[in-house]
Order: structure tokens, then C-alpha cells, then sequence
């Protein structure tokens, strides 16, 4: 989706991504003549101001980070929360975006629906976007397209799995909930995302996802993305039981930036965006 203010600028070679939550933001700049990243930083909101409108959060930390009032012939707005699917073209109706919401997630009548097209599979990622978020941005950014963070997740996750096909599970830890993936040759075989307290919980829903697909723990590869680390009692719990675990290769991705391999790890969908 895109938003449009009517700012007209020369080529510029910059492009800006921001990935946008209740709980603070992420952004990086992009030399897109060289096709690097020049700048990242992560935003953390004090989330125990309970009367504080996220509006307000927002604008307090834009005073910050002058790259953020800074000219790019291109700005990309990633929304990140849990409350998105993924739907066939095949049955897709987009006048009934709630309808493919309403039994993953709460859902209300006053609740606004998008919704990404990801042509090269012919699927489309249905969600709610913050729509609060996106107006303080269009005031302050200017003119932006914007999508769900799942949906370039997904697609990369489907591009990488070309001429494997090997089922793969892939995981994308954050806090409070984690993305559930199974691949097989660029097909989407399984995708939701799990809320969870406990390391426990973790497990229960890999396990279970892996019984339904009649995929054996001592076979198939679990791939690990995101805020999870070894030390993790996460990461031991699915070591425990899985017996091929392995941290996804952001190799590739690190060619384009100075970050560290965790950074990479943590921020794999903002730093491909």
C-alpha cells in the first residue's frame, strides 16, 4: 500500500525503512546506488507510561535522529504485530479482508484491513496496519508505501527455498510471540504465529505444528531467526527435542552491511526491505 503526500524530490539514492510496533520502532538508510546500508538504529518506548499515546512516543524520539527529517527518493513503512494471514489468489476477495482475519485474531467492525500482494506466489498477506502510526508519519515523512512485516518474511523465506525440496522450518522469535514457517520449493506449506510465555510453550507449538505436517524431529531442519540466541532457555528447550537446529544464514545479507551476524539475525526483514 502506498501514501502519498504531493513532495516532489530529485534522485537521490537514499531510501529509508522504518519497522513500526507499539513497543518503539527500528530504522535504517540505504545507498541504493551501491545497494548497502549506511545507518541502522533501534528505538525502545517506556511501555509502563500507560497514558502515553503512541503518537507522542513517536514524536519524541523523531527529535532524535535527524535521518529521519532527512530527503530519500523512497521510504518503506514495515508494520509489526501478529495480526496478519496469508490467503490463496486463488480464494481471495478483496471485499472480505475482515472475513480472513476473524479466525486467527480479535477483530473488529471499526478495524481497518489491507492487504500485500505477493504476485511470485500467488498469495496475498491480509492485515491491520497501525493506522494511528501511519498518520503521524505521512505529517512527518512525507509520502511512503508501506506493507506487513510477514509478507517480506514470508516471500524471502520462499526465495531462498528454490530447487530444495526438503520440507524446512523456520522461525522467526520475538518477544511475547514468534512466526511458525514450512517450506518446501517456494511453496508456503504452513505459516501462523503463536503467542508465548514460557519455553515450554515454545516447544508445545513446534512439536505439534511438526506431528500435523508428518515431520519426524529427528529429520527435518529447524531454522532460527530473530531475537533468540543460544544462551536462550528457548533455544535449549527446541535443541533438546530437534535434533537438526541451526540459525539461518544471513551471510549473504551481512555482504550489504557492517552489523554483526545477530544484528542480522534480529533485524533480517527491516535490513531486506
Amino acid at each position: 500500500m502506498a501514501l502519498h503526500n504531493t513532495n516532489i524530490t530529485s534522485k537521490i539514492y537514499k531510501k529509508l525503512s522504518i519497522q513500526v510496533s507499539l513497543t518503539g520502532f527500528s530504522f535504517c538508510c540505504f545507498d541504493t546506488l551501491n545497494n548497502i546500508i549506511t545507518t541502522f538504529n533501534e528505538v525502545h518506548f517506556d511501555t509502563s507510561k500507560k497514558t502515553t499515546k503512541i503518537e507522542d512516543s513517536y514524536a519524541e524520539a523523531f527529535k532524535k535522529y535527524p535521518e529521519l527529517k532527512a530527503s530519500y527518493d523512497e521510504i518503506m513503512v514495515i508494520h509489526n504485530n501478529n495480526l496478519s494471514t496469508f490467503v490463496p489468489e486463488a480464494l481471495f476477495d478483496e471485499d472480505y479482508l475482515g472475513s480472513y482475519l476473524q479466525y486467527t485474531t480479535k477483530v473488529f467492525k471499526t478495524d481497518f484491513f489491507t492487504y500485500d500482494k505477493i504476485s511470485n506466489y500467488e498469495m496475498n498477506a491480509v492485515y491491520i496496519p497501525y493506522i494511528n502510526i501511519n498518520n503521524f508519519l505521512i505529517d512527518n515523512v512525507g509520502s511512503f508505501d508501506y506493507k506487513h512485516v510477514n509478507s517480506i518474511l514470508v516471500e524471502k523465506i520462499l526465495e531462498a527455498s528454490k530447487n530444495n525440496d526438503n520440507k524446512k522450518m523456520i522461525v522467526n522469535f520475538n518477544p511475547v510471540h514468534f512466526e511458525l514457517i514450512v517450506v518446501q520449493n517456494q511453496k508456503l506449506l504452513f505459516f501462523n504465529s503463536f503467542e508465548y510465555q514460557t519455553p515450554e510453550d515454545f516447544i508445545y507449538y513446534l512439536l505439534f505444528t511438526a506431528e500435523q505436517l508428518s515431520l519426524n524431529p529427528e529429520i527435518f531442519p529447524l531454522e532460527l531467526l530473530g531475537t533468540i540466541s543460544k544462551k536462550d532457555p528457548f533455544y535449549a528447550i527446541a535443541y533438546k527435542y530437534i535434533r537438526n537446529i541451526s540459525f539461518l544464514d544471513v551471510s549473504p545479507l551481512q555482504q550489504r552491511n557492517s552489523f554483526s551476524t545477530a544484528d542480522n539475525q534480529k533485524h533480517y526483514i527491516l535490513f531486506q526491505s
